[in-house]
């Protein structure tokens, strides 16, 4: 096998892999009323069917990356996409409500040994401009799921039932198996001891916060179901970043930081990824519950931000990586909020050409013109032997913002949906993309060119 052949063959894999992960963080939206409507629960357990994969996700992503480094991306890449595959299928099968949260929590661990080992991978078989390119081809893609996640779910729920959603992993994973056979898994030199109290530290203490931020809204925070959760996890994860800096091999060693663009990067994509996660949830439940579309409609209005995405940003991390990433990260925030801004005229009775088609170019090509070059600061910021632990950093974090601000939404916007739910929805979405935006442009560093 040539170096080209393989090389493109180590993208095809660490593409599928991540994108199979990132879309069961979003194609379940769209069926909740579906699976309620079957399994029972109502809103509880829509609520859980979703946090379930993300909470176990966001908790153990760092562990994952870790687990890479140590015992070598293919083998953890193998074993992660075996164990999605028979989470999807007891998701599919699930014969309660309760069955179907413990699988989706069993299929975010997952999904969490696929992120970190699937960039890394491509960050060992690149160098140079390809590997600016492949980085822009996987984030285009991975990007993309947020965004496709609704429609395919739409459409497999509308056509067949919600149990197809899961059950249709299992043939990207077969595809990825099998492509992934012929490559080598390469050790580190040296095995680092596996951080086993500050995995447990960190799990436990994203698990509880978030828990506390989800049933505050059921309980009151004066509940002890809430406030000893919620104080649980916040000494963990205070435990956490102290046995970070003094553990002789730490989970998530802090001197990742000292580097000024892994740094600024990672503080740019809890904005980023925060506004992307509650911006891509508010749309479809307000285009479904208001504007009365189907599942599969309220997702085709998405289609041309997954577009772009596809054909554009392997051409913007190109770029990134000839003139620095620093304004590219900057204008793509920049008219992503201004696309948030234009999509607050959707209304009852909805026009897709009048009312959404000028922000969801906005959004896409804002989109486009942000991801790679993101992806490339922060990881281009960071020497390749730590890729694993770095790319881990990073997409806990982008889960991790998705997932409390959706956690915080009820609280902030209210739990009513209508015309102003929407429009302060979006208003908070523009506002954190303004932040990101304004993030980069004073803090990103573009590298020395030779």
């Amino acid at each position: 096998m040539t170096a080209t052949v393989l090389n493109r063959r180590v993208l095809i894999v660490a593409i599928l892999a991540a994108f199979v992960a990132f879309l069961d963080g979003s194609i379940v939206n769209v069926a909740l009323p579906a699976i309620t409507a079957e399994l029972g629960g109502g809103l509880p357990v829509q609520q859980w069917v979703v946090d379930a994969y993300l909470i176990t996700l966001g908790s153990l992503i760092l562990l994952a990356g870790s687990l890479s480094d140590l015992f070598g991306r293919v083998a953890i890449l193998r074993i992660g996409l075996i164990g999605f595959a028979v989470t999807s299928l007891a998701c599919g099968l699930a014969p309660t409500a309760e069955v179907l949260i413990a699988a989706r929590a069993a299929q975010g661990v997952a999904g969490a040994l696929l992120v970190p080992s699937s960039l890394a991978l491509i960050m060992g078989a690149h160098r140079g401009a390809t590997q600016a390119r492949a980085i822009g081809l996987w984030t285009a893609w991975t990007s993309a799921a947020f965004i496709i996640g609704p429609l395919l779910g739409g459409l497999l729920t509308d056509s067949f039932s919600w149990r197809w959603i899961f059950v249709i992993n299992v043939v990207p994973v077969v595809i990825t198996l099998v492509l992934l056979a012929p490559l080598r898994n390469e050790v580190a030199a040296q095995r680092t001891p596996i951080d086993v109290l500050g995995a447990v530290l960190g799990a436990l203490g994203l698990a509880g916060v978030v828990f506390a931020l989800i049933e505050q809204a059921n309980y009151g925070w004066g509940a002890p179901l809430v406030w000893v959760p919620l104080a649980v996890g916040a000494v963990s994860l205070v435990g956490f970043i102290v046995r970070q800096a003094t553990a002789e091999h730490p989970m998530m060693p802090l001197s990742l930081f000292r580097s000024r663009n892994f740094a600024v990067g990672n503080l740019a994509t809890v904005a980023i990824y925060a506004a992307l996660s509650v911006s891509g949830l508010v749309i479809v439940i307000y285009l479904q519950q208001v504007a009365g579309l189907s599942a599969t409609a309220s997702g085709l209005v998405m289609l041309p931000v997954t577009l772009m995405l596809v054909l554009l940003s392997s051409r913007f991390g190109a770029l990134a990586g000839r003139f620095g990433p620093r304004w590219f990260m900057t204008i793509g925030p920049l008219l992503v909020a201004i696309g948030f801004v234009a999509l607050r005229s959707l209304q009852t009775p909805f026009d897709f050409v009048t009312q959404a088609l000028p922000g969801v170019l906005l959004f896409g090509l804002g989109m486009s013109i942000t991801v790679a070059p993101l992806t490339s600061a922060i990881l281009g910021a960071i020497e390749p032997e730590r890729s694993g632990i770095a790319s881990a950093v990073n997409n806990a974090l982008s889960r991790i913002a998705g997932l409390v601000a959706i956690a915080l939404l009820g609280a902030v916007i209210g739990t009513v949906v209508d015309d102003a739910w929407l429009d302060n929805a979006l208003l908070l979405c523009a506002g954190l993309m303004l932040a990101g935006a304004a993030i980069s442009a004073i803090g990103i560093r573009n590298p020395q060119r030779d």
